[in-house]
């Protein structure tokens, strides 16, 4: 499975956490506190389309978003985001 980062198709396999295949591909996502809702330094904006086709953000992370300077209507933290062969091709962008 793939997922499209700023436009570049990257492998991804079913189960794994956006975070990791960002971290991975080099991309500048913190993911300071390691996926325990404590940060939102793996900010992503999801592309429109993909945003109703993930599960809802818990409280935890409604709240670690509401600290985020440039949140959007479609902002996740991208530690938050397991895969699934539902979300192969998921659209995201860095903020």
């Amino acid at each position: 499975m793939k997922v499209i980062f700023d436009g570049d198709e990257l492998a991804a396999t079913a189960g794994e956490r956006l975070l990791d295949v960002a971290r991975r591909n080099g991309l500048p996502l913190e993911g300071t506190c390691n996926g325990d809702l404590a940060c939102a330094t793996c900010h992503v904006i999801v592309d429109a389309d993909w945003f109703a086709k993930l599960p809802a953000a818990r409280e935890e992370e409604e709240d670690m978003l509401d600290l985020v300077n440039d949140a959007r209507r479609t902002s996740r933290l991208a530690c938050q985001i397991v895969l699934t062969a539902e979300l192969d091709k998921l659209s995201v962008s860095l903020p």
